[in-house]
């Protein structure tokens, strides 16, 4: 019997406007809303993402972090 879905948190995030217009398709290309496409990313984590390149674009993201914030 599949879970059920229940969005038991709900929180403020900052957000870039590219980041949100990314999160905006892929919620619109799965037929999700915002918060279920947030939900499934994190749920299935390590088994969407390709570590290596997690790695690499957290280290270059970290980089650049502060002059963003600018």
């Amino acid at each position: 019997m599949p879970k059920r879905f229940r969005l038991t948190r709900r929180f403020q995030i900052g957000m870039t406007e590219d980041g949100y217009r990314r999160l905006r398709r892929f919620a619109r290309d799965a037929g999700l809303d915002e918060g279920e496409a947030i939900s499934f990313l994190f749920e299935h984590f390590d088994s969407v993402i390709d570590e290596d390149k997690l790695t690499h674009r957290l280290r270059l993201f970290n980089s650049e972090l502060e002059a963003r914030k600018r």
